[in-house]
């Protein structure tokens, strides 16, 4: 039993490019107002978050015959002293996690990434810098018919001091993305805690993670939906938003609302009513119900109309199909993602905002989230 209330969940990344404009040069010696940094410093600010993260990746990639993933930050990035014991507690986790994924028959051969400064500023000597991470994970074709590669776009928060002879020296980097956290970020964000309300709704069945699951495989079009082209949306705007809706990163999160617009675009029909009423479902150009952005409200719609029936595990989730989390086991659920892809081997690969993702392993995520608690929709 849990209370009644607008909760999407997760914020999801939303990467802003850096301004081309003049910008004001930034000095050690310069006033203690707030200052934009300059193009040079904002790029020397990338490079060495690009630095940073970079590690974190490489950590998760399988080491290759004679090749050892243990390269160090390159020495013009500092890191302080307390900051440098909290990333080799996060490179030992980030490896445990990739042990833990072997286990589960997943592994990537390699890295890449980008990362863009989408705002600079300095005062009195010390940097505020705000990033966004692009990042693509290739993986091992272990079981043969695993998709090409996994994507994500996340962002950080860095904080730096000016030392002598002009270097920067790192002393915080923190996520500011509140989902399920990227595979390169080493510590689960907790949701917060609801409070029950006493009211009875159909909140559904926790689903099992025990895998492999019995499969139950479901025709991907010729029905009454079309699930592939549910997956060919959220595919589609994953990472590059719709501009034909709103959005709600900054109002508890764009996670249901994301997957509401997949599910629309395979078939699902309005059912037009009070927002309030979670019976209801619909969008327009200026409301939408609770149950379209809402992570609980869109299960107690979607159980009380039938529109799908709960799986006994999460691993017989097929294209089309929808996991939510509940990740503090407080009977709230914090989070929604579609299945986009299904390999033979029946792992389910997951799409979604927050954080801004592509066709992540379910494997994967519960490999971070191992106590939470999960639901799994036949849609």
């Amino acid at each position: 039993m849990i209370p009644k209330r607008f909760r999407p969940a997760a914020i999801a990344a939303l990467t802003v490019a850096l301004a081309s404009g003049s910008m004001l040069a930034y000095s050690a010696n310069a006033g203690t107002g707030p200052q934009a940094a300059d193009r040079a410093t904002a790029d020397t600010f990338a490079r060495i978050a690009d630095d940073v993260l970079s590690q974190r990746n490489q950590a998760l990639v399988e080491d290759q015959p004679g090749h050892h993933n243990s390269r160090q930050t390159s020495p013009k990035t500092r890191l302080s002293p307390q900051l440098k014991k909290d990333e080799d507690a996060t490179i030992s986790s980030l490896r445990s996690r990739k042990s833990r994924l072997a286990e589960l028959g997943e592994a990537y051969t390699g890295a890449s990434s980008t990362v863009h400064v989408d705002q600079a500023t300095v005062t009195g000597g010390k940097a505020t810098v705000q990033v966004t991470e692009q990042t693509t994970l290739v993986y091992k074709k272990l079981r043969g018919d695993e998709p090409p590669s996994t994507d994500f776009r996340t962002r950080y928060e860095l904080t730096l001091t000016s030392k002598r002879g002009g270097a920067w020296e790192v002393s915080s980097i923190k996520s500011q993305d509140s989902g399920p956290v990227a595979i390169n970020v080493p510590v689960a964000a907790e949701a917060k805690v609801a409070k029950d309300d006493g009211n009875q709704y159909p909140d559904g069945t926790p689903a099992s993670t025990k895998y492999p699951a019995t499969a139950k495989p479901k025709a991907k079009t010729g029905g009454a939906y079309d699930y592939a082209a549910m997956a060919r949306y959220a595919e589609t705007y994953w990472s590059n938003y719709n501009p034909a809706y709103r959005k709600f990163t900054g109002a508890g999160g764009d996670c249901t609302n994301f997957i509401s617009q997949a599910l629309k675009a395979g078939g699902w029909k309005a059912v037009p009513g009070s927002a309030s009423d979670y019976r209801n479902w619909w969008y327009d150009g200026a409301h939408q119900s609770d149950s379209f952005v809402g992570a609980n409200e869109w299960a107690w719609f979607t159980l009380s109309n039938q529109r799908a029936a709960n799986l006994a595990d999460v691993y017989q989730a097929d294209v089309g199909d929808i996991v939510q989390m509940d990740f503090n086991r407080d009977g709230s659920k914090d989070h929604s993602m579609m299945v986009t892809y299904r390999s033979g081997a029946g792992m389910p690969y997951l799409t979604y905002h927050s954080t801004n993702t592509y066709r992540k392993s379910l494997a994967s995520i519960i490999a971070s989230y191992p106590n939470a608690i999960y639901y799994a929709y036949r849609t």
